[in-house]
């Protein structure tokens, strides 16, 4: 396959700049102009894109209208057929999602003590984990710091995060990276083997981030699952949750979930709940592509949105600045901030660069925005997308050869299918729905606003404040995974269920009625729809 003609005659222009732009800085933008920049081109201030709820606990809140038209639809239940006095399971803790956050969970739930169960929509593993190529931050470093970390994450989120999560992630960190290497995780080492790699992503001020190649969030995973396996945990899958399930004292209190393959609902009751089912980045919004993993639909949002539970920063929608544009098999996939980390620059039709490379994701992002729709120095595919060239070969030039083989051997192997050679070409790249930075408010021990509904990963609120920073996010679904597993396995040792009620289902149905906004479709959505008539026909900008 590899590029066609018209695009390789961009490539040639690329290359002509290279050791002039090897001797270019580019300073960081001043708070002002990041401010400006996010507001004229980050597509989450795109007028329309978002709208307020008008009922529930939520009521007032800011998010997409994707998000939004779920919350407004009607359950797929009727609460008054559900017998609710013959549950099929009975645990101690319930967790819902079968990611990094999920897995944590169960395993520290289970060392709590707590008899536990892990229901997953997909198969075991299957979630935004996998898809997770940069790698886990953790100050471990001599010149590093948990301090330097809490300020890079509170800068990288506007200083709008919550400062206890903070706090609580960074101090957490290098026990979670010793954690993973107990548990087997093969991290890269520096070449005497001695040490853990550490590499640079956007708005940090060290090299924090430690990665297993570019399979990061693979490896973990793999090392999740059969831990999990190994320790007897009960996992079953291809098993949504449709509703949670309150007790008659408002305490969470189980789930009620769908079995996709016999369409059979089932019961389970439980003492204590971890939601843990990620992002929503499957609802494509504003018609973007997305790097999500194929469950990615947001249905932990809805569910908890039913029976009370708050949300934070839903409108904050982080679009990664590099996704795959060309070629179009693998439109919207990753490419990893760590290429950028190690010296690859954007650059422009013209062969200039625009930006600072190792800006943050809300920054770097609408620059490039910036650069293609109003700023017309796109480089155009075969079909007429537009985008920015990620100029990859420079890592080669800048740290050697073989270092792409070394470092990002899959995202080689992913180009070297269609014939494209990232150590001598670049790859085409445009922004790419990639994090949802809000969700499901939490306190330090992952607990959410009703009690008893514990939250992990990207389904959870307030730790990346509107903007999360590269590598913070397997930190968070370990961080606050072993912490909700922890505390909810506590929690469930105190706790009798009393009697289960799906009133709160029935009173939200009742209030979008009452609003006016009731809409004919049922939610959770549980997969993405992916009709002939609601296929993505090209990216909206």
């Amino acid at each position: 396959m590899s590029y066609p003609i018209s695009m390789k005659e961009s490539i040639k222009t690329l290359e002509s700049t290279r050791d002039e732009r090897l001797k270019e800085e580019i300073p960081r933008l001043s708070l002002e102009e990041r401010e400006k920049l996010i507001r004229s081109y980050h597509p989450q201030h795109r007028d329309g894109a978002q709208r307020k709820l008008k009922v529930g606990v939520n009521k007032g809140e800011l998010i997409p209208n994707e998000i939004a038209d779920l919350f407004e639809a009607k359950s797929r239940i009727d609460p008054d057929k559900i017998d609710l006095n013959n549950p099929d399971y009975s645990v101690d803790v319930l967790v819902i999602g079968g990611g990094g956050g999920g897995a944590s969970a169960a395993l520290l739930a289970q060392e709590t003590g707590a008899h536990v169960l892990l229901i997953t929509k997909l198969r075991f593993g299957d979630s935004n984990t996998i898809m997770s190529e940069g790698g886990v931050q953790a100050a471990v470093d001599e010149q590093d710091s948990p301090l330097l970390h809490y300020l890079d994450t509170m800068g990288g989120g506007g200083f709008t995060n919550i400062p206890g999560l903070v706090r609580s992630l960074v101090r957490d960190a290098p026990e979670v990276l010793k954690w993973l290497l107990d548990l087997g995780v093969m991290f890269d080492r520096t070449p005497d083997e001695r040490n853990i790699l550490s590499s640079f992503a956007g708005g940090q001020c060290r090299r924090r981030v430690h990665s297993c190649a570019d399979y990061s969030g693979l490896d973990m995973m793999r090392i999740l699952r059969d831990e999990t396996y190994n320790r007897g945990i009960e996992v079953i899958e291809f098993i949504p949750a449709i509703e949670l399930i309150l007790d008659d004292s408002g305490s969470c209190s189980g789930a009620l979930t769908l079995d996709l393959e016999t369409n059979k609902k089932f019961l389970i009751k439980a003492k204590t709940v971890i939601l843990a089912t990620g992002g929503s980045g499957r609802l494509h919004f504003q018609g973007f592509p997305t790097t999500n993993h194929y469950g990615a639909t947001g249905d932990g949002l809805v569910i908890a949105n039913r029976i009370g539970a708050r949300i934070i920063f839903l409108d904050a929608i982080q679009f990664h600045p590099t996704g795959t544009l060309y070629p179009e098999h693998i439109l919207g996939l990753l490419v990893t901030e760590a290429f950028r980390g190690w010296g690859a620059h954007l650059v422009n039709s013209e062969g200039k660069r625009f930006i600072n490379e190792l800006e943050k994701r809300d920054i770097t992002a609408p620059a490039v925005i910036r650069e293609v729709v109003w700023k017309k120095k796109a480089i155009y595919s075969p079909t007429g997308r537009e985008g920015v060239w990620l100029d990859t070969p420079l890592v080669e030039i800048i740290n050697g050869q073989g270092t792409i083989n070394r470092i990002f051997p899959h995202l080689k192997h992913r180009f070297q299918g269609f014939g494209i050679d990232i150590t001598k070409e670049p790859i085409l790249v445009y922004p790419t729905i990639h994090y949802q930075n809000g969700g499901i408010l939490i306190d330090e021990r992952g607990e959410s606003s009703v009690k008893g509904l514990y939250v992990a990963g990207e389904a959870s609120g307030g730790v990346h404040g509107r903007n999360r920073l590269g590598g913070n996010s397997l930190l968070d679904i370990f961080v606050f995974g072993r912490r909700a597993g922890k505390y909810a396995a506590l929690r469930a040792t105190e706790k009798k269920v009393g009697k289960l009620t799906l009133q709160c289902v029935k009173d939200y149905e009742r209030e979008l009625s009452e609003a006016g906004v009731l809409k004919d479709i049922a939610s959770p959505g549980i997969l993405p729809d992916y009709r002939y008539e609601r296929t993505i026909s090209g990216i909206y900008r």
